[in-house]
């Protein structure tokens, strides 16, 4: 998670301090993202190292993936959910969460 603030316009933890839902919205689901990968890469990996790396490909895969959607949803609706999200907007902050989430789900079933 704190990879991934670099990459956003703004601090994380700080937006949440200040009770900024959307967020708390997106980093919660992003976090449950993240365990649910670890978690099917544990049980499908052989060792512990193994698992890590799997987790830390998927993490990159992820971000890539969420990068090329939020493109495409900016290039064909002006959608930037970066913004929204930093503005409140809860609904952008649960579009970029489950972005995150569907990922897990298509690589956690993947492996």
């Amino acid at each position: 998670m704190a990879i991934d603030s670099f990459f956003t316009k703004y601090r994380d933890l700080e937006e949440m301090k200040n009770g900024n839902t959307a967020v708390t919205v997106r980093f919660v689901l992003k976090l449950a993202s993240q365990g649910y990968i670890l978690s099917r890469s544990i049980v499908t990996s052989d060792d512990l190292w193994e698992a890590l790396l799997v987790s830390f490909v998927s993490f990159v895969i992820l971000f890539v993936l969420e990068w090329i959607v939020e493109a495409v949803l900016k290039a064909l609706a002006d959608l930037r959910l970066d913004e929204g999200v930093k503005k409140g907007i809860v609904g952008y902050g649960l579009i970029a969460g489950s972005l995150h989430g569907v990922g897990a789900l298509i690589i956690g079933a993947c492996l």
